[in-house]
C-alpha cells in the first residue's frame, strides 16, 4: 500500500505541471473557468488553515531551543603577538632571531552571567594582547581574560555589562546516543556579514570519549561528548546544546582531514567547564589535585586486555598513593567505579578531581583483588616555596615529588613554576623547563640559582643551562 499511495502521488504532481502548461497556452479568447465568489473564499479558508498548520510544525524543539541560546553567545576576536619560525633554508638568512608578527583569531564565547562572564576556550584567547566581544545582538565590548586552564582547554573572559542575556546551563551525564544536540558559534566570523551565531544540528554520537594526545597539544581532551553537528574553525568555545535549550558542553575539537568538519566534533562536557570557571573566578587559578602516581604511557595502553586495567609506574614517596598503600606494579583495576582501560581512563578521572577527594580504587596485585582510598593533595609545585629571579621568572625546588608529579628526567635543579610572557619571549624559556647550571656552577636548587645571579656583575653575559623534556640546551643572557 506504501508503494501504491506513493505511485499516486507523483501521478497526481505529473498532471499539475501537465495544466499549468496547458493553462499558459490557452488562447486569449478563452473565458477560462469561472470560480465563484464563496469557492474562493472556502479556498483562501483552507489555505489559512493549511498554513498555521505547517507554521506548527516548523516550530520544533531545536527551533526553540536555538531562540531560547542565540542571544547568549558571543564572537571573540584576539589579538596575540606569535613568534615567527623559519619555514625554510632561505628564512634562517632573512628572518631576525626572535622576530614575531601580530595575529589576529576568532572563536566563540558564551554568557553565563548577566554582568558579562563569558565561558570560551583556552586555546582562542591564549597569547591574547587585546579581546573584542561582540554580542549577538552587533553591540562590541572589550573583554579581558581573569584565567585559564590549558589542560582542559577552558578559560574566562569578562565584560563589562549589565543584564546581559545569559545561557540556561545543563548537564551532559544523562546525554543519550542518538539525541537531537545543536551547536552554536562564529565559523569565519565577520565574514558571513553579521554578528548572529551559525547554527548547525547533528546528533549525540558517543560520550565518554578520550583523545588521543599529540606531541603539541597542552589540553587532555577526556571524557569528551561526540556529536556529527558541524563544528568549523571559529566555533571553538561556542555551546553544544540539547533540545530543551541547555548547554550541555563547550565545543573545543574536531578530526578533520581538510581543515573543515567531517562530522567528528568533540564538546567538553559543561560540569567541568564550570567547575573550572568557578575556581578561575574565585582564585584566578584551577587547584589541581594529586594522587601521587604516575601510570604506564601509551606505550602500555594496548596491555590492558592481559593485564586487567593499568599498571602502576611509579609512587611518590610519602604522596597520597603511598599512603593508600599502591605501589609500582599494582594494576588499577577502577577508581570510583569506572572502569580503567588505559592511561587515558585514568586521566579522565583525575582531571576532575578536587584537592582533599576520597577515591575508591580497586588494585589487582600478586594475582589478588583489593580496595584502597586514596584521599588527594595539592601538587607538591603548587605547596613548594616559590624563589622570583629575573622580576618574572618564578622557581621551585626539584625534590623526588616534585620530580615525579612533572615526569622529570633530571632529580635536581629549578624548575621553571611560572614565567611571563615577556620574559619568555627574550630569554627563550618555558615553564616545565628545569635549570641545572649557571655557566660552570651545577645548580642544585632554586636558592643556588638566586645567589648566583646575585653574584654576577651587571651587563657580564653568562650561560644557563637548562633541562626541557628529552634534551638539554642553554642560553645566552645579560642583565
Amino acid at each position: 500500500m506504501p508503494s501504491q499511495r506513493r505511485r499516486r502521488v507523483s501521478a497526481g504532481v505529473g498532471v499539475a505541471l501537465l495544466l499549468l502548461a496547458a493553462c499558459s497556452e490557452r488562447p486569449a479568447s478563452d473565458p477560462g473557468i469561472q470560480v465563484s465568489t464563496s469557492g474562493a473564499q472556502q479556498h483562501a479558508a483552507a489555505v489559512s488553515q493549511a498554513t498555521s498548520a505547517v507554521d506548527g510544525s516548523r516550530r520544533t524543539a531545536l527551533v526553540n531551543a536555538v531562540q531560547m541560546v542565540s542571544p547568549a553567545v558571543v564572537s571573540v576576536s584576539v589579538t596575540s603577538r606569535q613568534r615567527v619560525a623559519p619555514r625554510s633554508a632561505w628564512d634562517m638568512f632573512f628572518i631576525p632571531q626572535g622576530a614575531e608578527r601580530t595575529v589576529q583569531s576568532f572563536g566563540t564565547g558564551i554568557l553565563i552571567r548577566p554582568d558579562g562572564l563569558i565561558l570560551t576556550n583556552q586555546h582562542v584567547v591564549a597569547g591574547a594582547q587585546s579581546i573584542n566581544v561582540t554580542l549577538s545582538d552587533g553591540r562590541s565590548l572589550t573583554g579581558k581574560v581573569l584565567g585559564e586552564d590549558p589542560l582542559t582547554d577552558i578559560a574566562v573572559i569578562k565584560v563589562e555589562g549589565t543584564n546581559l542575556p545569559v545561557a540556561h546551563l545543563g548537564r551532559s551525564t544523562d546525554l543519550m546516543i542518538g539525541e537531537w544536540v545543536v551547536a552554536l558559534g562564529n565559523p569565519y566570523v565577520y565574514m558571513l556579514g553579521n554578528s548572529a551565531p551559525t547554527v548547525t544540528v547533528g546528533v549525540v554520537s558517543a560520550t565518554g570519549r578520550n583523545i588521543l594526545p599529540s606531541s603539541d597539544q597542552p589540553g587532555l581532551y577526556l571524557d569528551m561528548i561526540q556529536t556529527d553537528a558541524a563544528i568549523n574553525p571559529g566555533n571553538s568555545g561556542g555551546p553544544l546544546v540539547n533540545a530543551l535549550g541547555e548547554v550541555v558542553g563547550i565545543n573545543s575539537s574536531i578530526f578533520t582531514s581538510s581543515g573543515g568538519s567531517i562530522g567528528l566534533g568533540f564538546a567538553i562536557p559543561i560540569e567541568r567547564a564550570v567547575r573550572i570557571a568557578d575556581e578561575i573566578v574565585r582564585t584566578g587559578s584551577v587547584r589541581r589535585a594529586w594522587t601521587g602516581l604516575e601510570v604506564a604511557g601509551p606505550q602500555q595502553a594496548g596491555d590492558w586486555r592481559s593485564a586487567g586495567g593499568v599498571r602502576i609506574a611509579s609512587v611518590s614517596p610519602g604522596g597520597p598513593a603511598a599512603r593508600a598503600g599502591l605501589k609500582p606494579g599494582d594494576v588499577l583495576v577502577s577508581a570510583n567505579g569506572t572502569p580503567l582501560h588505559n592511561y587515558l581512563d585514568w586521566e579522565a578521572v583525575k582531571l576532575d578531581l578536587h584537592v582533599g577527594d576520597a577515591l575508591d580504587v580497586n588494585v589487582e596485585s600478586g594475582g589478588r583483588e583489593s580496595e584502597h582510598k586514596l584521599v588527594t593533595g595539592d601538587l607538591p609545585t603548587a605547596t613548594a616555596p616559590k624563589v622570583t629571579v629575573l622580576r618574572d621568572l618564578q622557581l621551585v625546588t626539584v625534590t623526588p615529588a616534585v620530580q615525579a608529579e612533572r615526569g622529570l628526567r633530571v632529580s635536581q635543579g629549578a624548575l621553571i613554576f611560572r614565567i611571563s610572557d615577556e620574559v619568555s619571549r627574550a630569554t627563550g624559556l618555558q615553564a616545565g623547563d628545569v635549570l641545572i647550571g649557571i655557566n660552570s656552577l651545577r645548580v642544585r636548587d632554586a636558592d643556588q640559582v638566586a645567589d648566583a645571579l646575585k653574584a654576577l656583575p651587571p651587563g657580564q653575559p653568562f650561560r644557563l643551562t637548562y633541562a626541557r623534556g628529552n634534551y638539554y640546551d642553554s642560553v645566552i643572557l645579560t642583565f
